[in-house]
């Protein structure tokens, strides 16, 4: 069959032929129609991601779009080594299938779910979010941190602050939801100052953070409290991302001084019943009423090519 390959850590998939998948018990073959190019799916392809099974040659992709044997839709995720989403059939397990509804199209599912998820399941399993409790999302301004905004009205925030880099993004975030951004500058005093003005009026209650790094050091920093006299209230700090970094610094006083919650999530973080229960719920929500996203399709043999694709605001799919 004809896939993207990894032949080493260091350079871009290329378009050639690979072995067929065979399946065991407890699995199926899918005929992909659609797989997303996600932030984990470099990661993994280049070793660096802590899933990273080292093994090459290797297809990269995490999850996608396809057919079963007997012509049912699905999404379909957890491929095991060397086989991965990016290429004309795929193996996985047949638990790992979840049905899409007709209202959703291949390219926007294939593209929507792997970001959509980070926000749906943090905020909903980790961060176990209230009706009417305050977030503030850190890295808002890329694709899962758009959704996120979206995801977060939809799931009854009562207020979502988004904060990012890009000023035009920031604008479009209070078209999808927003109340208010925050401009993370490379200040660190001035973007605490406003950090603290904004939990002046409006105290956070869930923190969802795409970047961690330098600005996650400034946001921890912010909630510091002076004084021997205050009641910390509790926030719950989910990590979902290090776009800006793998490491912090942290300063015990923040930890002893605030209700701070500092937990993660992604693969790993919950078990593999509850993320399909979470799919499977999102799916229906989103076919119920769609959410907003920018998706950009592309063929698979132009996998070499389009490997660094970086579209503003947007997702590629490619298409075998």
């Amino acid at each position: 069959m004809n896939a993207a390959v990894v032949h080493d850590f260091k350079s871009s998939p290329r378009y050639c032929t690979f072995a067929e998948p065979v399946s065991a018990e407890g699995e199926v073959i899918v005929s992909v129609s659609a797989a997303g190019l996600h932030q984990i799916v470099k990661a993994l392809a280049s070793g660096a991601h802590y899933g990273s099974s080292g093994d090459l040659p290797q297809i990269p992709g995490v999850d996608g779009v396809g057919r079963l044997e007997d012509g049912t839709r699905v999404y379909f995720g957890a491929s095991h080594s060397p086989f991965g989403s990016f290429a004309e059939r795929c193996v996985t397990s047949r638990k790992f299938c979840v049905p899409i509804p007709d209202a959703l199209d291949d390219a926007t599912v294939a593209a929507m779910m792997n970001p959509a998820m980070s926000s749906w399941g943090a905020l909903k399993a980790r961060a176990q979010l209230q009706p009417g409790e305050i977030v503030l999302i850190l890295g808002a301004t890329g694709v899962a941190g758009r959704l996120a905004v979206q995801v977060a009205r939809r799931l009854g925030a009562g207020r979502v602050v988004g904060a990012g880099r890009n000023p035009e993004a920031l604008e479009e975030l209070l078209q999808l939801g927003a109340h208010s951004v925050i401009h993370l500058v490379d200040d660190p005093e001035a973007l605490a100052t406003s950090l603290r003005q904004e939990w002046s009026k409006y105290p956070v209650n869930v923190v969802l953070d795409y970047v961690w790094g330098k600005p996650a050091e400034v946001v921890l920093g912010a909630m510091t409290q002076k004084g021997l006299q205050h009641e910390a209230a509790r926030i719950r700090y989910v990590e979902v991302g290090s776009m800006a970094g793998q490491n912090i610094s942290l300063d015990g006083a923040t930890l002893r001084s605030s209700g701070l919650e500092l937990i993660g999530s992604g693969f790993g973080s919950l078990s593999v019943q509850k993320i399909l229960q979470l799919v499977g719920e999102f799916l229906q929500e989103a076919a119920k009423r769609p959410f907003k996203m920018k998706v950009v399709t592309a063929p698979l043999r132009e996998v070499e090519a389009q490997w660094s694709f970086a579209g503003k605001g947007a997702r590629l799919v490619f298409q075998p």
